[in-house]
């Protein structure tokens, strides 16, 4: 009875520990992922000569540049897009009554609306009390998070920096046995976490040239800031990003050419279609090879687990343990059957002569 007391007693001490602990476990594990993925570049400006830290320092500053353009851009993109629409907003208003009034056989006018929405309502006053209510804690939520990104940058500058060192130190603590079988598992880690990387990265930026240009084309404002919206989303969120990051300047077309909106979808459509077919398949064949099923299904996981951190580290994780596992799991040959072979064009499997039996 005493025993299973203490066992009890460590049990709730463990659960107490872990959640206070967990933001911490959480940046810890981001900070790691972000290592991962930073080290094929040190490790390449440190093979030509330079010293580690300064390869580390020179990555991360290229990597935290890009950062801030992208934030840049999307900022100046938010405040164009939304003056664009409060400009419209009175002739959308405008067209919107015409439109209730002929359907609907009413005499309603735009300064009745106006006036029952701010003087005979209290809905914009209240929106306004709760949102200076709620001031202080959206500013405390943004300062907290800066925190979190500072903190997260500066583990995963020192993970970098001493990557050899680390793994000597995790290393030490297992038998020579298990030592290698580690260390070929952190491999693995570090070619898919900076695979993934680098392979979206590349793909952000032809979705970037390609809708950016095509905006630019139909006349749309801020086309340059659109693009690089496009290729961050629809390269870092699989399979729908493309079609996210499309209602953006779709908004934008309805309040200047209703028409280019339709042009856009279908842009945003067949670029999708050459994307997984044609890019994706030659630029992820050596670095990140997920089912795009998977990938949405683990991106689904690990935002339920995690929220938009485990989003993004889901891809990078599962390719990892997919390469690590299909290196220990035994795959045997499969028979010759109508139903499981590829028919027709180029992909048609070939016909190999079944072992005869022994």
């Amino acid at each position: 009875m005493a025993l299973a007391l203490v066992f009890l007693g460590l049990f709730e001490l463990a659960n107490w520990a872990t959640h206070r602990l967990l933001g911490i476990i959480i940046m810890l594990a981001v900070a790691f992922f972000v290592a991962l993925a930073m080290e094929p570049a040190v490790n390449a400006l440190a093979l030509r000569g330079m010293a580690r830290g300064l390869a580390t320092a020179l990555v991360f500053l290229v990597v935290l540049a890009a950062v801030a353009g992208f934030t840049a851009a999307l900022g100046v993109l938010l405040v164009e897009t939304v003056g664009d629409v409060l400009d419209e907003l009175p002739g959308l208003l405008e067209d919107g009554v015409h439109w209730v009034n002929s359907a609907f056989h009413q005499d309603f006018t735009v300064k009745q609306l106006r006036d029952r929405l701010f003087h005979d309502s209290d809905i914009v006053s209240g929106y306004a009390e709760r949102a200076a209510g709620n001031a202080w804690g959206l500013s405390s939520t943004v300062l907290g998070g800066l925190a979190r990104v500072v903190t997260i940058a500066l583990f995963a500058v020192y993970m970098t920096a001493a990557g050899p060192n680390f793994r000597r130190a995790v290393c030490s603590l297992l038998p020579p046995a298990k030592q290698s079988t580690v260390l070929h598992a952190w491999d693995l880690a570090i070619d898919k976490t900076g695979g993934y990387l680098y392979s979206r990265a590349l793909l952000a930026v032809i979705s970037a040239v390609a809708h950016g240009a095509f905006l630019a084309l139909l006349g749309l404002p801020n086309a340059i800031a659109l693009g690089v919206w496009f290729g961050v989303i629809a390269s870092f969120v699989p399979t729908i990003g493309t079609y996210i990051a499309g209602v953006l300047p779709i908004l934008v077309a309805l309040t200047i050419e209703p028409i280019d909106a339709v042009w856009i979808l279908i842009f945003v459509v067949v670029y999708q279609w050459i994307q997984d077919y044609v890019l994706q398949p030659r630029i992820t064949a050596r670095t990140v090879d997920v089912n795009p099923a998977v990938a949405l299904l683990s991106v689904m996981v690990g935002a339920a687990l995690l929220g938009a951190v485990g989003a993004l580290l889901a891809i990078p994780a599962t390719a990892t343990v997919q390469a690590f596992l299909s290196e220990y799991i035994k795959r045997y040959e499969v028979a010759d059957d109508p139903r499981i072979e590829r028919r027709g064009g180029k992909g048609k499997a070939r016909k190999e002569k079944a072992p005869e039996p022994s």
